[in-house]
């Protein structure tokens, strides 16, 4: 009998317990919710569209007259400078810039690069141009700046049309002058500030 008691009490905590948990269970409301995380990556991406080619050529004219100088040749806009931001959302990294060098010079040429306004494609906070051409040398130099979260599209006519002109520096460093060609290379950075 008593072996009986302890099955039949085992068996009503047993049973108390089953419909305590199902009452437990059966909370449920008329809403719920849950958590979606969305992870948005940090961009810096930046790259040149050309008509024809990135690569430039550029000759100086020979006089045809004795007694006068070389002459520069005319400017190249055929490249656009596009990128993608998206910065982080305070601090350091909250805008970009983006920054030109060469990684040469050529006595007595000066190379100047001037960025055109953003040509009004793509969205968000595109970049600012320098006020005045660039004239490069082998040290990073801000050509544009206050870029933001944006894309400028990508493509000819989109970002920032890129103006080259090359010329003799001065008068004083015509006589650094030498005949052939010499291929400088020029980059683009797109940096945090």
């Amino acid at each position: 009998m008593k072996a009986t008691i302890q099955i039949l009490s085992i068996m009503a905590i047993f049973m108390i317990g089953l419909g305590l948990s199902s009452t437990i269970a059966q909370t449920d409301t008329k809403t719920d919710n849950h958590n979606v995380g969305i992870n948005i990556p940090e961009v810096a991406l930046l790259d040149m569209e050309s008509f024809v080619s990135k690569n430039l050529n550029f000759f100086l004219i020979a006089p045809t007259e004795a007694g006068k100088q070389i002459t520069a040749p005319g400017n190249s806009t055929s490249i656009w400078l596009n990128y993608s931001s998206i910065v982080t959302a305070s601090g350091a990294d909250a805008t970009r810039l983006v920054s030109v060098k060469a990684n040469l010079t050529i006595p007595g040429i000066d190379i100047k690069v001037t960025a055109g306004a953003d040509a009004g494609a793509g969205a968000g906070t595109k970049g600012t141009p320098v006020a005045s051409a660039v004239t490069l040398t082998t040290a990073d130099q801000t050509i544009i700046s206050g870029i933001g979260s944006c894309w400028t599209d990508t493509g000819i006519n989109k970002g920032h049309q890129l103006t080259y002109a090359v010329g003799l520096a001065s008068a004083a460093t015509y006589s650094s002058l030498f005949s052939g060609i010499t291929s400088v290379t020029i980059t683009y950075t797109l940096s945090d500030n």
